[in-house]
Formats: C-alpha cells, sequence, structure tokens
C-alpha cells in the first residue's frame, strides 16, 4: 500500500504557543506534499496559518508556564479543550496531532484515540525528567511520538511506545555565525566592542521574575567591563515595558539597547548570550554563541516541584541536556530560582567575554551537537506520520 492509497483527507492539529506553530508549519508543508488534497485545521498560530491550517483557536491561548499559574487560566484551557473535542468527536478527523502542550494535548488524544482516530504526539514531554509516571498515561493516548532529539526515544522503547527522533527543524534551517559585522551593522551596534545578548523571555510572567536579575547582571558586568555593550530581545511590547522598568530600577537603562523581537540576529550579534531558559538556548547554540542560562518559576512552583522531588534530572538546559547525554560534559553554565542572581551570572558572562578558551570550548561541543540534529526534521515526521497511518491501513 502506498501513501496515496493510505491518504489522510483530514488532519487535526494543536500547536501550544510560538515554538509549536513553527514545528506545526513545517509539518503541515510537508505531509502536503505527501498528501496534496488533505486538509488541515486546530489550534494555529502564524505559521500554521501560512502552511494553510483553519484556525480554531490561536496557538498563543496555549502559553502558560509553571504550576501554579495554569491555575488561573484552567477554566478558559478547559472550556478550550471541551470544545475540540466535541468538534472532533462529531466528526473525527483522519489524524490528530498534539504539538507540544501535553497537559491540554494527551487528553485530547486519549479521547480520540478511544474513536479510533491515528494520534501523534509531536515533541516529547520532559517525562524523563521529572514526572516519569506519565508514560502511562501517554502510553494511553499516542500511537505515535516524535521526539527532537536522540536521547529521549530510549526512554519510550523501554515502556512499549512507538516513537521516531525526527531530529529539530531549527537544526536545519540556522547556520552558526562566523561574522557577527553585518548583523552588528544592522542592529546599530559597535563591531569592536564586546556585545552581550539579554533573552529575558517571551511569557510576560518569566520575564517579570528575569528582568530585575538580568539588569542587575548588567550593573556588574559594566562595573567590571566598561566598554562592553547590551542588547536585549523584546518579543512583546508587555514585555518591553516590564524589562525596560527593571533596567530603569537599576539605572542602566541608558547601556541597553531594546529590540522588538529579531531574537535570532540579537543573538547572532552577540559575543555571549545570557538568555532564559527554552528553545532560545537551542537558537544561540545552533548559532554558536557562547552562553548562560537562567530559569525562575513562581516561587509556589518551585515549591511544589521541590517538595515533591518532581525533577529527576541535574541539569536544565537544553544544550547540557544534549552534551551531556551524547557522552559529554555540561558545557553550559546554569542559574535556576534564587541562583539566577547577579552575583552568579556576572561572573560566568565576564568569563565567556575574557576567556577565550572557555568559549572555544562552548563553541565546538555546540557545534558536534548541531550535527547530531540536523536530520531535515520536518520531513522525517512528516513521513514518520504516514508510515504510522500505511501500517494501521494495511
Amino acid at each position: 500500500m502506498s501513501y496515496v492509497e493510505a491518504a489522510a483527507s483530514r488532519v487535526a492539529l494543536v500547536a501550544g504557543e510560538a515554538s509549536g506553530d513553527f514545528l506545526g508549519g513545517g509539518l503541515i508543508r510537508a505531509m502536503r506534499g505527501i498528501w496534496p488534497d488533505a486538509h488541515f485545521a486546530g489550534v494555529a498560530g502564524e505559521h500554521m496559518r501560512a502552511a494553510g491550517c483553519r484556525p480554531l483557536a490561536g496557538s498563543e491561548e496555549l502559553s502558560v508556564m509553571g504550576l501554579s499559574e495554569v491555575v488561573s487560566h484552567l477554566p478558559r484551557l478547559l472550556r478550550l479543550r471541551r470544545r475540540l473535542v466535541r468538534t472532533w468527536l462529531a466528526d473525527p478527523p483522519d489524524i490528530f496531532i498534539g504539538i507540544d502542550a501535553p497537559e491540554f494535548n494527551l487528553a485530547i488524544e486519549r479521547r480520540l484515540r478511544r474513536r479510533g482516530v491515528l494520534t501523534v504526539h509531536y515533541v516529547s514531554p520532559s517525562v524523563w525528567a521529572w514526572r516519569r509516571g506519565r508514560i502511562r498515561g501517554i502510553a494511553r493516548a499516542v500511537d505515535l511520538m516524535l521526539t527532537l532529539f536522540p536521547f529521549e526515544t530510549p526512554f519510550y522503547r523501554e515502556h512499549g511506545v512507538p516513537v521516531r527522533c525526527v531530529g529539530h527543524p531549527l537544526a536545519d534551517e540556522i547556520a552558526p555565525v562566523t561574522d557577527v559585522g553585518p548583523l552588528r551593522r544592522a542592529l546599530g551596534l559597535p563591531q569592536s566592542a564586546p556585545v552581550v545578548a539579554l533573552l529575558p523571555g517571551s511569557r510576560l510572567g518569566e520575564v517579570t521574575r528575569l528582568a530585575l536579575p538580568f539588569a542587575e547582571t548588567v550593573r556588574w558586568l559594566r562595573q567590571r567591563l566598561p566598554e562592553a555593550r547590551f542588547a536585549a530581545a523584546m518579543a512583546t511590547p508587555q514585555v518591553h515595558a516590564a524589562f525596560a522598568q527593571a533596567l530603569q530600577a537599576v539605572g542602566v537603562e541608558a547601556g541597553v539597547k531594546l529590540v522588538p523581537g529579531r531574537a535570532r540576529e540579537v543573538m547572532g550579534a552577540a559575543d555571549a548570550v545570557l538568555l532564559a531558559s527554552g528553545t532560545a538556548s537551542l537558537e544561540a547554540l545552533l548559532l554558536g554563541r557562547p552562553m548562560a542560562v537562567a530559569y525562575r518559576v513562581a516561587p509556589l512552583s518551585a515549591w511544589i516541584a521541590r517538595r515533591l522531588h518532581l525533577i529527576k534530572v541535574r541539569h536544565f538546559s537544553l544544550p547540557n541536556l544534549l552534551s551531556m547525554h551524547a557522552g559529554g560534559s555540561a558545557p553550559v553554565d546554569e542559574f535556576i530560582q534564587e541562583a539566577a542572581c547577579a552575583e552568579r551570572m556576572g561572573p560566568a558572562l565576564y568569563e565567556l567575554l575574557t576567556s577565550p578558551g572557555r568559549r572555544r570550548a562552548q563553541i565546538e561541543a555546540f557545534g558536534a551537537i548541531h550535527d547530531d540534529l540536523r536530520r531535515d526534521a520536518s520531513r522525517q515526521a512528516a513521513r514518520a506520520v504516514a508510515d504510522r497511518l500505511q501500517a494501521r491501513r494495511a
């Protein structure tokens, strides 16, 4: 049986926030190469809409971070999920693909799978790192797990969950920066001064927790490296306002260039990057930019995680997780909760700016990881979905 004979005419998707929307857009385009006449609908952002997905809601509606933060949004999220489930149970699609947002998507996948819909989850939850008992629910919910990173697949195989590692689409798209000159000219940054990129996050909640420590780190560095310059990528106007307020409170607003969006360009132009943990750390890795990574959640979320011993890994940043699972060391300095402070982050960045050996060690580690992740991910993901549907219909 060919892919054409096992064609999918209707595909439903739910993507959580901007990173999921990016993955979904590439996946839809690749699936159209297999099934040109397929129809796509679901929770989508700009990338998925541009690829031809009919939006039933926006991906930004699922952009909620942390354990305690979800509580205030829970009624709205439950209403949205009920509406989607009713829609797709009344008229089931051939395939449902949940992209990230596991707490939201796995419940939908479980309901639709019972009705015979092929269910795929794209982007592994961090079940190998914390709350490992979730694997039982995942096994009941999904027909196929698509992982971005090689170290994730053995865990699913051990628990009998069909899995395929497809690599990461960003590794196919992003090349390491070898000349910062053009980027600095485009951003109005000096050519010869050391430049630090600041990325405090894309969600307002995480930015409000990291803005002041980042601003204080700017002050710490300027006192010891007066020639350093700073550029901060601001994801939204709300993020811009919150970060500008923190800079002003510390008295360093005049020394930081705030750039709307353009996070990748800001990182590429820098000698070192200080950023919130998340997909941006992967982008910095792929760009070949030395970095330090910070992570702060609401105090209640942190207390719950510590009290219940939910965290099962020593490191939280993607560069360190990828390096260590490939047999290397942890090349990136990490700062979590109270450790995300100027007294800790400042010295780490100072070393990256002044120690060629430290910079070189990170860049070499990043290059090896980049090579491993470059797999034509969107096409691999589309083929994996088609293979699974074909096997079911054979």
